[in-house]
């Protein structure tokens, strides 16, 4: 699978397996009421979501800081294939307008790995300054974090479909 052509100088990825099918992936990352479980690390929270699943569409949250101060986020999705590819980016907003404040592009791979899924987040930046600036506002540990939260709220999915069979 495309690596997007990856620059380290410009861009920040982590590489997980997790023990989550890739089904399962695929719905905590494009259904809001799922998004809203997993999104924000905590002690941060999701307080609304919405999505729009297709190319030029938008998909839009809001996280809450522990202290009660909300940061909306809004972004369109460039890619949609399902179960394998997610990408969208904050350059631009729904139907392709361009936003004011462009920081990063997110693509997420999925492969299988038998019964878990390989989990591949690339941020793409536009320079070195802003790849700077997300590595320093937690990328690494941010994202994990929320990768972990991510396994924890679908394995209860995963549980009740290995119950069912």
């Amino acid at each position: 699978m495309s690596d997007y052509g990856f620059d380290p100088n410009l861009d920040l990825k982590i590489e997980r397996v997790i023990d989550v099918p890739r089904e399962l992936v695929w719905k905590a990352w494009t259904d809001p009421e799922h998004i809203k479980h997993w999104f924000a690390p905590r002690p941060w929270t999701i307080v609304d979501c919405d999505v729009d699943l297709r190319p030029a569409g938008g998909i839009r949250f809001t996280m809450r800081s522990p202290e009660g101060q909300d940061y909306p986020n809004m972004g369109c999705y460039l890619e949609v294939v399902e179960n394998e590819r997610l990408a969208w980016t904050d350059a631009l907003l729904p139907g392709f307008r361009p936003s004011e404040k462009p920081f990063f592009t997110a693509i997420i791979l999925l492969e299988n790995q038998g019964d878990k899924t390989k989990y591949t987040a690339i941020a793409l930046h536009k320079n070195e300054t802003d790849r700077k600036t997300h590595e320093d506002m937690g990328f690494d540990a941010g994202w994990n974090q929320c990768l972990d939260q991510l396994v924890e709220h679908m394995s209860q999915f995963k549980e009740r479909a290995t119950e069912q069979s």
